[in-house]
C-alpha cells in the first residue's frame, strides 16, 4: 500500500496595520505566528516570517496584502493618464447624477485620482455592436504619444468606448503605447463590461495603483524565489491568484486581507453547525463586518465604491470602519471625546507597547484589566500598564481618573462598530438577532460581548485563533479566477451558450497554464427590459424563476410576464485547495489543565473580581462565567459578568448571555 503524498507545504501570511500574522502547517496541525508589521516595507515581515517558519526550504506563500488598499485611502497612488474615446475625456470627471448625501447643502465629492490636464481623447469609434466604424490612424497615435511624453505619467489607462464588444481599437491603442515604458491598464483586460463609467473608473484604479504593487509584488515574488518559493495573492472575491496577475491588476487586491477573513469565519462556522453568521473583524487598524446567510457563502458585488470611485470587479460584501485596537483617542475642539479613524498602527503604536504617546484602544483595554501585561503574544510581548497610565493621566482632560477616560473610549469605539454591524443588517432587512456573531482579528474578542449585547444577539463564537483567522481563511482559499462578457440579448437567446464555451475556454486554458485543474461555475445577470440595472443568478434551468423571485427579495416585487433581458455572462473559475483542520484543539488537549488566577477588572464605573484563563489549558465541554479574561497567544477574549462561555468541540469559544 502506498502512503499518498504530503500536500505541498504552505504559508498564509496576513499582512495588517499592527501585526502581520502567519498560518502555516506544522506536525500535522496549525501553527501560527505573529510578528510586527513593517509599514515602511511590509514585504521584509513577510519575508522575515517565511525564513523564521520554512529557513530555506521551497513554499507557497499565500499573502493577504494592505499595499493596494493602502495606497487607496493614503492617495500615493501613480500619476495616471486615461486614454479614451476623442470627445469622451470628461467621463471620470461627470460621473454619475448619484448623490451620496442628497440633502447635505455642504456635501463635497472626494478629490479626484485623475487631473483633468492628464486626460487624453484618440480619434477613433466601435459602435455598441462591436463594429469598427473608425479605426485609429498612425497620426492620431503620434499625437497622442508626444502629447503622454510631455505630460510624464507613471501609469496609463486606457478605456475605449464600447471596448468590451469589440477591443481591437483598445488593443491598437495599447500596443502603440508600449514604447512608453510604463504600466498600461486596458480596460477589456480588466474589466469587459458595459457602463462606461464604471469600466473607466475600475481602470482608473488599478493603473493608480499598479505601479507601486507591480514593485512591492514582483520584488516579493524575485526574494522568494531565491529559495524556489512562490507567491500566492488573495483577491478580493475571496479566492487566490498568482502573483503575476495580483501584479497587473491589483485592483483585485484592495479586500485581500478582510476577504481572507470573511473565507476563514464561513468555515470555523459551518464546522460548528452554524450557518447564518455576522462576521466581525477588528484588527489594529480597522475593523471590517460581513453577512452570512446560510447557503449563499461568499456574496460578492460589482457595485462597490472606494473613496467615492466605482469598482466593477466582483468584492466581497464587506463594510468598513476606521476603528481598531490602534484607533487614537483624544478630545476635538468642542471638548468632545473622539476615537479614530487614525491609527497608531505599528509604529509608534499603543503607548502601552513602549513608543508611543496617545491614548489608544488598546491602552484602554488594558487599564481596565482586560488585557494580560504579562501574557501578550504568550509573553513575547510585555505590556507596560504603568507607562499606559501616566499618558492617560495627561490625557484625560476635566475627566475624574483615567478608567472613566478609557471606559469612554471603549463605549465610543464600540458605538462605530455597532454601526457598522446595523449597516450590513439592520439597513439591509435583516435582524441580527437572527445570527450568531463570529468574532475574530487581535481586538475582536474584547468587544464582541457588549456589541452582541447592543444589538441582541444571544450568541458569540470566537474561534480557535481568532487573531489569525484572516491568515488562516487565505490559507483554505481557493484559487479562482473569474471571467465575464456583455452581451446584452433576450433571456431566451440560443447564442448565450456559445458565449459561455468561448468564456469557459479562455479559462480552461489561463487555468492549464498555470498546472490547475478548475471547475466553472456559470451566473447570469439579468434586468427586466428597460431596468438600469441587474441581479446575478445561477445560469441554471430555472435562471428565471430564480431571476423573478430575487427580484421580489430585494425589491418587494417581480413580473414573471415581463421580459428579462441578459445584460453580462460571468464564468467562476475554482480550483479547490486542500482543506486545512479548521481548528486548534489538538493544541489544546495536550496541556495540564490550570486553575484560574484573580484579576480585578473594571466595568461599568466599578473594579469587579474577575478571572484569568489561559486558553490552552482549557479542555472541550469547559464552562467559564464572567467577568473574566480568557489569553490566547493571538488575543484576547473578554467575559462581562452576564454572559457564560463553553469550548465546543472543535476547541472555538461560544459565548452566550446569561
Amino acid at each position: 500500500m502506498t502512503t499518498a503524498p504530503s500536500p505541498p507545504a504552505r504559508i498564509a501570511i496576513d499582512t495588517g496595520g499592527t501585526f502581520t500574522d502567519c498560518v502555516y502547517y506544522s506536525e500535522g496541525r496549525l501553527a501560527i505566528l505573529k510578528l510586527p508589521s513593517t509599514p515602511s516595507d511590509p514585504g521584509q515581515a513577510v519575508l522575515t516570517a517565511v525564513a523564521r517558519i520554512a529557513g530555506t526550504t521551497s513554499v507557497e506563500v499565500r499573502h493577504g496584502t494592505t499595499v493596494g488598499t493602502n495606497t487607496l485611502l493614503e492617495r500615493k497612488g501613480a500619476r495616471v493618464a486615461f486614454v479614451t474615446t476623442a470627445g469622451f475625456e470628461d467621463t471620470i470627471a461627470i460621473g454619475r447624477q448619484a448623490r451620496p448625501k442628497l440633502y447635505d447643502l455642504f456635501f463635497t465629492r472626494e478629490e479626484p485620482l485623475l487631473s483633468p490636464e492628464l486626460c487624453f481623447g484618440v480619434h477613433e469609434r466601435t459602435a455598441p455592436d462591436g463594429t469598427i466604424l473608425e479605426s485609429v490612424e498612425a497620426a492620431s497615435l503620434d499625437s497622442l504619444i508626444d502629447a503622454l511624453r510631455k505630460s510624464a505619467p507613471e501609469s496609463v489607462a486606457v478605456s475605449l468606448l464600447f471596448s468590451f464588444a469589440n477591443p481591437a481599437n483598445e488593443r491598437t491603442v495599447a500596443e502603440a503605447l508600449r514604447c512608453l515604458n510604463i504600466p498600461i491598464s486596458i480596460s477589456h483586460q480588466v474589466l469587459p463590461e458595459f457602463r462606461e463609467y464604471e469600466r473607466g473608473s475600475t481602470v482608473l484604479i488599478n493603473a493608480y495603483l499598479a505601479p507601486k504593487m507591480r514593485r512591492y509584488i514582483d520584488g516579493l515574488d524575485s526574494r522568494l524565489a531565491a529559495t524556489s518559493s512562490r507567491l500566492q495573492v488573495m483577491q478580493s472575491s475571496g479566492g487566490i491568484i498568482p502573483g503575476a496577475l495580483a501584479s497587473t491588476e491589483p485592483v483585485r487586491t484592495i479586500l485581500s486581507g478582510p476577504a481572507g477573513g470573511v473565507v476563514g469565519a464561513i468555515a470555523v462556522a459551518k464546522a460548528a453547525g452554524f450557518e447564518h453568521i455576522l462576521t466581525f473583524d477588528m484588527g489594529g487598524t480597522s475593523t471590517d463586518v460581513a453577512l452570512v446567510d446560510g447557503d449563499e457563502g461568499l456574496r460578492t458585488t460589482t457595485e462597490s465604491q472606494i473613496l467615492g470611485t466605482p469598482v466593477a470587479v466582483p468584492m466581497l460584501r464587506i463594510h468598513t470602519v476606521g476603528a481598531g485596537g490602534g484607533s487614537l483617542a483624544g478630545f476635538d475642539r468642542g471638548g468632545a471625546l473622539k476615537v479614530g479613524p487614525e491609527s497608531a498602527g505599528a509604529n509608534p503604536g499603543p503607548i502601552c507597547f513602549g513608543i508611543g504617546i496617545q491614548p489608544t484602544v488598546t491602552d484602554a483595554n488594558l487599564l481596565l484589566g482586560r488585557l494580560e501585561p504579562s501574557a501578550f503574544l504568550d509573553g513575547g510581548m510585555h505590556l507596560d500598564e504603568g507607562r499606559a497610565r501616566h499618558y492617560f493621566d495627561r490625557a484625560k482632560g476635566n475627566l475624574s481618573d483615567a478608567e472613566t477616560f478609557a471606559e469612554g473610549i471603549i463605549r465610543l469605539a464600540d458605538t462605530h462598530m455597532e454601526r457598522a454591524l446595523r449597516h450590513i443588517s439592520v439597513e439591509a432587512g435583516r435582524d441580527p438577532r437572527d445570527f450568531t456573531l463570529v468574532s475574530f482579528g487581535g481586538a475582536g474578542p474584547l468587544h464582541a460581548c457588549a456589541l452582541a449585547h447592543e444589538l441582541r444577539i444571544s450568541r458569540v463564537l470566537v474561534p480557535a485563533m481568532p487573531g489569525a483567522l484572516s491568515a488562516y481563511g487565505i490559507l483554505v482559499s481557493d484559487l479562482v479566477r473569474d471571467y465575464s462578457r456583455t452581451v446584452m440579448l433576450a433571456s431566451g437567446d440560443p447564442s448565450l451558450e456559445t458565449h459561455f464555451i468561448e468564456l469557459e475556454q479562455i479559462a480552461y486554458r489561463e487555468m492549464h497554464t498555470q498546472g490547475l485543474q478548475a471547475v466553472s461555475t456559470r451566473t447570469l445577470d439579468l434586468r427586466y427590459a428597460g431596468q438600469g440595472y441587474e441581479l446575478n443568478v445561477d445560469a441554471g434551468p430555472n435562471f428565471l424563476r430564480d431571476f423573478h423571485h430575487s427580484h421580489a427579495t430585494h425589491y418587494g416585487y417581480s413580473d414573471p410576464k415581463r421580459a428579462v433581458e441578459v445584460v453580462n455572462v460571468r464564468v467562476h473559475m475554482v480550483s479547490p485547495t486542500r482543506q486545512a483542520p479548521v481548528s486548534l484543539s489538538s493544541r489544546a488537549a495536550i496541556k495540564q489543565p490550570s486553575p484560574p488566577r484573580a484579576k480585578q477588572i473594571y466595568y461599568r464605573g466599578a473594579w469587579l473580581n474577575g478571572s484569568v484563563y489561559y486558553r490552552s489549558a482549557l479542555s472541550i465541554g469547559d464552562h467559564i462565567r464572567g467577568p473574566a479574561v480568557l489569553v490566547e497567544y493571538s488575543a484576547t477574549t473578554f467575559l462581562p459578568p452576564e454572559w457564560r462561555a463553553q469550548v465546543d468541540a472543535s476547541g472555538n469559544l461560544l459565548l452566550e448571555s446569561a
